[in-house]
């Protein structure tokens, strides 16, 4: 067995490098994290092995020269151990077979041992109607999980080796179901009947803790009130190695005096003086994409909407909506005498009704 792949490094590997690999796989492989699995059991020993002689320079130059090589991880076991009648059996007893069936074939892991996914985060941001149109940034200050900085998300530190207590150094323990004895690989140790990690105290095994950080989010252009944004593995991170949790944005944008959106379209009021309306005009209209020119055809009704290809929202699929400019007939609020009598004069020419 090379040790060098066993930890993915190179044989010119530094120091640093041995490290880090071994934290990255012992993360992955750790019996706590793995509990159960009689591969990830050999697997961890197989890493540990190797970082214990790979990261001690003695050692290492030893291996290098053919000197020294890797112990052989005990293969996990769980299984009858045979009878013991006698009168001074002392180990778990339980009552039922249904209790002896259950741990023997469904073997259940702890899940205070597993990998879990880390929760998601849930926030608000509110935007204008012309951030939402154009785009924008949201900066989102969240307390979050991160991996623990002390025990680089492992949840355990090394320790000097000493002989496990709970199987007193053997890597079995035995349990008793009447007159029969059951062995299996001990929980703690992996099987190994040796210590060498402990829980981290300062996130208690879990391998997180709380941060407070803040985490710019991109508004798309063309999004729309109470759509959701999702920023992938800025939630909670996961527990012993586990994959984060994702960052949840709901978006409201703010309501505008000057437009209103319908889908993809954005409608707005435009007045207009009696003689643009009658005589017809251009009119330089603002939106929040630059200014765009609205041509007001003669006879112009109080009303009449006018739609502007392609002015309107950006939408997801590439494209935009459109514009659509609702024409309002607007009358001065005070008319001097020459104003009136040209309008009694219009009236007089046009003197048919406007109501049939």
């Amino acid at each position: 067995m090379d040790l060098y792949l066993v930890l993915g490094v190179q044989r010119e590997a530094s120091e640093g490098d041995i490290k880090r690999a071994y934290r990255r796989l012992a993360r992955r492989w750790h019996p706590d994290i793995n509990p159960g699995d009689r591969e990830a059991a050999v697997r961890f020993r197989q890493v540990l092995d190797a970082y214990e002689t790979l990261s001690d320079p003695d050692r290492r130059r030893r291996y290098d020269a053919g000197q020294e090589f890797p112990r052989t991880p005990p293969a996990s076991s769980f299984g009858f151990a045979g009878f013991d009648f006698s009168a001074g059996v002392h180990a778990e007893r339980t009552t039922t077979f249904g209790d002896l069936f259950e741990e023997v074939f469904a073997r259940r892991p702890d899940p205070r041992l597993t990998q879990e996914r880390g929760a998601d985060i849930h926030v608000h941001a509110a935007v204008t109607f012309e951030e939402a149109w154009r785009g924008a940034e949201r900066r989102a200050t969240v307390t979050r999980h991160h991996p623990c900085q002390q025990c680089a998300g492992s949840g355990f530190h090394r320790i000097a080796e000493t002989a496990c207590m709970s199987c007193e150094g053997s890597g079995t323990v035995r349990s008793v179901r009447g007159h029969m004895v059951f062995a299996k690989n001990c929980p703690r140790c992996a099987g190994t009947g040796l210590l060498r990690q402990e829980r981290c105290g300062a996130c208690h095994g879990q391998g997180v803790a709380s941060r407070t950080e803040t985490i710019t989010v991109p508004v798309p252009a063309g999004i729309a009130d109470a759509e959701t944004l999702r920023v992938p593995g800025k939630g909670h991170a996961g527990v012993r190695g586990g994959p984060p949790g994702d960052l949840y944005v709901a978006v409201h944008v703010e309501p505008d005096a000057r437009f209103r959106r319908d889908g993809d379209d954005v409608h707005m009021v435009l007045p207009i003086a009696v003689h643009e309306a009658g005589l017809g005009a251009k009119i330089e209209v603002q939106t929040p994409d630059g200014t765009v020119r609205v041509r007001v055809p003669p006879g112009t009704q109080s009303g009449q909407r006018f739609r502007l290809r392609e002015r309107g929202v950006s939408t997801r699929r590439g494209g935009r909506g459109d514009l659509v400019v609702e024409v309002r007939l607007t009358l001065p609020r005070m008319l001097d005498e020459r104003s009136k009598e040209l309008l009694r004069e219009f009236g007089r020419i046009n003197g048919e009704s406007v109501r049939h």
